[in-house]
């Protein structure tokens, strides 16, 4: 029974509102806002529809020892089931979960990440035109991840200096990367037609762009301007899930992983190349090319060196420079 000084219990069926409510106030993303509620869901599911508030440490850690169990999910899928707990405690409910010790962890593969020779590159965008050949050569050229170089506005490249500034990559960092010189004319013709696609949008009151609430209260009219605009954006309108207004939204990088495989299976290559391949295929390519590990380490944005460290064991000679004894035969 509840005294006067007991907090009044959310409902139960206004908690994914309240969980929803406050993922946006930390302006996290929309497909983490989706991640997050769909485990949550699946977790009130798994232990027969009770409220979360009735259950703790051990509830969570079953949960999450079914999903490896059972489930047999992936480490990084555990892991995101587990931030989604991790934030329902501590956000809504204000509980700080002890150390979970008794969860079974689902295994981490210790995998190579899938890297191209030049020539498969090259095989490959051979194979690809238009605005999917576009953000691929960016992709290889850069080192950027696919929804990093669907996300890029206007006033993100700088022809001048060559530079492209990739706004809140993984992490919530900013950073900046090369813009290739091969690409500044293709990019150039790009924008010249999607500047006329925008002024259309215009014409018809259409034109707003999704902004991060911050920004979108800070400079009202930016949503509408030419510079904040997305460089590769949808062939039509949709309607923001966040705020109902109905706008023009970036490509669907499902698109750009489709394109991708199409080419790199019409080039022969019997290798899982995605998207990201290409990444891959940037940094050991730079690494092959002398250039300092530190260097391509702030190009990829990877915060500790270590990361960046399994590109050397993908080098023809391992990364150490050593030549097999049968060679030297």
């Amino acid at each position: 029974m509840h005294t006067e000084n007991t907090p009044t219990e959310p409902a139960p069926q206004k908690l994914l509102d309240l969980v929803r409510d406050k993922i946006r106030v930390k302006h996290y993303s929309i497909r983490t806002e989706t991640q997050y509620l769909q485990w949550i869901k699946r977790f009130v599911i798994f232990h027969n529809k009770r409220h979360p508030r009735e259950m703790g440490v051990k509830e969570v850690e079953a949960f999450l020892t079914h999903l490896a169990t059972v489930g047999n999910v992936s480490a990084s899928t555990q892991n995101q089931a587990l931030s989604a707990l991790l934030f329902l405690y501590r956000e809504i409910f204000e509980f700080n979960l002890p150390w979970l010790d008794q969860v079974v962890r689902a295994k981490k593969p210790q995998r190579l990440p899938v890297v191209l020779s030049k020539a498969e590159v090259t095989k490959i965008l051979a194979r690809m035109q238009g605005t999917h050949g576009l953000i691929a050569r960016l992709l290889y050229g850069t080192g950027m991840r696919i929804m990093e170089c669907c996300r890029l506005r206007v006033q993100d490249v700088d022809f001048d200096r060559c530079e492209i500034l990739i706004r809140d990559g993984k992490g919530a960092k900013d950073r900046v990367t090369m813009l290739p010189k091969s690409l500044v004319e293709p990019l150039k013709t790009h924008l010249e037609w999607r500047k006329g696609l925008f002024e259309g949008d215009a014409a018809k009151e259409k034109s707003e762009v999704y902004l991060p609430d911050a920004l979108e209260r800070k400079y009202p009219s930016a949503a509408t301007s030419w510079i904040w605009q997305y460089i590769f954006c949808s062939g039509s309108y949709s309607v923001d899930p966040r705020s109902g207004r109905e706008r023009r939204h970036h490509l669907d990088e499902k698109l750009i992983q489709r394109a991708v495989k199409k080419a790199v299976t019409e080039a022969g290559i019997t290798k899982l190349a995605t998207p990201h391949t290409f990444r891959h295929s940037f940094a050991t390519h730079l690494l092959e090319g002398g250039y300092d590990i530190r260097t391509v380490q702030e190009l990829l944005g990877h915060s500790d060196v270590s990361t960046t460290m399994i590109y050397t064991h993908v080098l023809n000679k391992g990364g150490r420079g050593v030549s097999s004894p049968l060679d030297v035969l």
